[in-house]
């Protein structure tokens, strides 16, 4: 897997959060206040700027009250 292959996969999981958190009807702010994360890190994440760990995605999917695998949705 080349790098463009690891940014795409970033994008694509960014833009499932997104999609999910505001279904959810979070904003990022009260995502990032329900973790204990700042808001820029939710950004971030969102925009494929940053991988965030494992433990982080968990928590988010218990705020989000979702399945893990939601975020793992990706249809090229």
């Amino acid at each position: 897997m080349d790098n463009q292959d690891k940014k795409s996969i970033l994008i694509t999981f960014g833009a499932n959060l997104r999609q999910l958190r505001l279904a959810k009807g979070f904003t990022q702010e009260q995502l990032a206040n329900e973790l204990g994360v700042e808001i820029s890190q939710i950004s971030r994440i969102e925009r494929g700027v940053i991988n965030t760990s494992v433990t982080t995605l968990y928590a988010i999917s218990k705020t989000l009250q979702i399945d893990v695998s939601e975020f793992f949705i990706f249809d090229n």
